[in-house]
């Protein structure tokens, strides 16, 4: 069994990575053009290890494998780069730490495991020959038989330093038992969340209140520096109208982008996802009971939508789990099979994949066509007006550049008359505010506050069109007076009041709920509303609080008391238990031994995991062990 699950990690690890499982891209695989980058050299040392180096051209090799299996989105590249190099660097450090050990792989292991992972390079006893088995290689590996090998004894010499290190761990009957009630501990809590954001329409401030408090924070506010600015713009939406664009014009770019109106096989589909990522065999089970609950619903007449608000761990499930339109190649397998295969309107039974069970409605389907003219004329005529508005755009603003260069400080009202443009005026602009009227650009703002009093930019593009810019007038950046920044102010009064009077609250809840009051009657009097939670274990959150760890104490109380105040930031929860079940004695007998396997499991990847770090603490001390960022930044980044 062993050999056979050595085997299986070996193939995994050569085919995908070892680093890919620590990766989690999203709940759904969408496959991302690959991206072409310029040529690198094999000088280029990304690393150096003892007397070895690692090159550019190494991490390009791991990443290559990588692709092979999937392309790699561009945002998330430089972080494969990165965990490809530290797995470099690690395969080299434990060379070096093997050759200071005298720790050595033999020919005889060697040849055992090539033996067992590639049982087909023999025939019986005999030796299949170099050509054969090369073939075979390159088909299950797509690598040489030299790289297949060397692969091969970097195994063989992590399988025996993850065995010198972690071969003396193990697990007591308290970190069994501790685990099992992580998971499988639970209790009820009715509580109330106290937030400042709510108090603060209780806040009265009246101007003596006020004035005391601006002069003891009066550091805080100061007015910046403000300019009025008078502009001039060039919007895209009227050149769009002065677009002549032909139904000839449309035509012959439809039948240049022909290919883009191919549309492929998809599916218009919605999900309600049960996450089992991380549970035990126990909560697996208890998971599978409520989705199929939940399916039997959904299959009954139930609103899909407003099943998965309800129900759905996945970030779709506000919009009522609708995933939109999908392609083939675009989701996990299980996942497209089962979208794929339904008509329009079919809800699945339970899809489980690597993220839990899912619920899949099929909410419309497309089978792969070409758009016609007719459907995608009006999109094309938008494009092309909108090409020709651009064009027209790029030449007027050329124009109006050259007059200003030309006329030097022109009247902005008698450039705007002569090139048909509409003016405005932006009054008290700051270099943080946004200038929405003008539309976005880079530099816009830089080119408000870097302009004399008079003087008239050079056509600034933006989203809409172009803009030319004029200071009108420049308010010094000075110490604000009370009426000038009276409504900030009162919100930054309010806001330390509120937050204030949220523990004032919370505290005065917790003691009336302590000395014996009924909690609900208790929160009712002071103006908030008793919730009540399912049965939470100490890995779960608490709705709008977060982590059960905060609510550790939960777990100690007895039924009917409550805690002390949790504070969550500037909130507060005020918390009792209404119910705890006491553990059930026979159900952790028949877990035990496959928690006392994880816990062990996880413990030894824990001690492994602090070994790597060590060591390359260590390599780094030593000066043995040397990065160089700039190569590894260069190999990410597009020519």
């Amino acid at each position: 069994m062993w050999d056979a699950i050595r085997e299986k990690k070996f193939g995994v690890r050569i085919l995908l990575g070892v680093f890919l499982g620590a990766i989690s891209i999203s709940m759904l695989l969408y496959l991302v053009p690959q991206q072409s980058g310029s040529e690198l050299t094999g000088a280029d040392v990304v690393a150096q290890v003892g007397n070895q180096t690692i090159t550019t051209s190494d991490v390009q090799t791991q990443l290559n494998r990588i692709s092979r299996n999937g392309q790699i989105p561009r945002g998330i590249l430089p972080l494969y780069a990165r965990q490809s190099l530290d797995q470099l660097i690690f395969e080299r450090s434990l060379e070096l730490e093997a050759d200071r050990l005298g720790m050595r792989v033999s020919d005889e292991e060697h040849a055992d495991l090539l033996r067992k992972i590639v049982p087909t390079a023999f025939a019986g006893d005999t030796f299949i020959g170099m050509d054969k088995y090369t073939t075979e290689v390159q088909a299950r590996f797509q690598m040489s038989v030299p790289e297949f090998e060397s692969e091969i004894k970097k195994e063989l010499l992590q399988e025996k330093f993850q065995q010198l290190v972690t071969d003396g761990i193990t697990v007591t009957d308290d970190e069994v038992r501790a685990e099992y009630l992580r998971a499988n501990d639970k209790v009820k809590l009715d509580y109330v969340l106290i937030k400042p954001d709510d108090l603060q329409a209780k806040i009265e401030a009246s101007d003596g209140e006020l004035g005391p408090y601006f002069e003891k924070n009066k550091s805080r506010y100061v007015v910046p520096e403000r300019r009025t600015v008078d502009y001039a713009t060039l919007d895209f939406a009227q050149l769009r109208q002065r677009a002549q664009v032909t139904e000839d014009d449309e035509k012959i770019y439809y039948q240049q982008h022909i290919d883009s109106y191919k549309l492929e096989d998809r599916a218009h589909v919605a999900h309600i996802l049960f996450k089992t990522v991380g549970k035990t065999d126990a909560e697996v089970a208890e998971i599978k009971a409520k989705a199929e609950d939940v399916l039997n619903k959904a299959k009954h007449g139930a609103k899909f939508a407003d099943l998965a608000k309800q129900y759905s761990e996945d970030s779709t499930k506000d919009k009522g789990g609708d995933l939109d339109w999908i392609v083939r190649g675009q989701t996990v397998p299980e996942f497209e099979a089962a979208a794929f295969s339904l008509p329009k309107g079919a809800i699945s039974d339970l899809v489980k994949t690597q993220y839990g069970f899912h619920i899949i409605q099929v909410i419309d389907r497309e089978t792969a066509r070409t758009q016609t003219f007719d459907e995608v004329k009006g999109a094309i005529q938008g494009q092309l007006q909108q090409q020709k508005a651009e064009q027209l755009g790029d030449t007027l603003s050329a124009q109006i550049a050259d007059e200003v260069r030309r006329t030097g400080r022109i009247p902005i009202d008698e450039l705007a008359k002569k090139f048909n443009l509409m003016t405005g005026e932006a009054k008290l602009v700051e270099a943080n505010q946004p200038l929405p009227e003008l539309g976005n650009a880079p530099g816009l703002l830089d080119n408000v506050f870097r302009l004399r009093v008079g003087d008239l930019s050079a056509p600034v593009r933006t989203d809409r069109g172009y803009v030319v810019l004029s200071v009108k007038d420049i308010q010094p950046a000075h110490p604000a007076t009370l009426a000038e920044v009276r409504d900030r102010v009162l919100t930054d009064y309010r806001h330390e009041k509120a937050v204030d009077l949220a523990k004032t609250r919370a505290d005065d809840l917790a003691k009336r709920v302590k000395s014996g009051e009924n909690f609900a009657t208790a929160a009712k009097a002071l103006g908030f509303e008793v919730k009540t939670s399912e049965q939470l274990s100490r890995t779960a959150s608490l709705p709008e609080a977060g982590s059960m760890k905060q609510f550790s104490a939960a777990f100690k109380l007895p039924v009917g008391q409550a805690g002390d105040p949790v504070t969550l930031g500037t909130n507060w929860v005020v918390f009792r238990v209404a119910q705890h079940d006491p553990i059930n004695e026979a159900d952790f007998a028949k877990q035990k031994t496959t928690i006392e396997a994880q816990a062990l499991q996880s413990k030894r990847q824990a001690a492994y995991e602090l070994f790597r770090t060590t060591l390359e603490t260590r390599l780094r001390q030593e000066g043995k062990l040397h990065i160089n960022e700039e190569n590894l930044k260069r190999l990410t980044t597009p020519a």
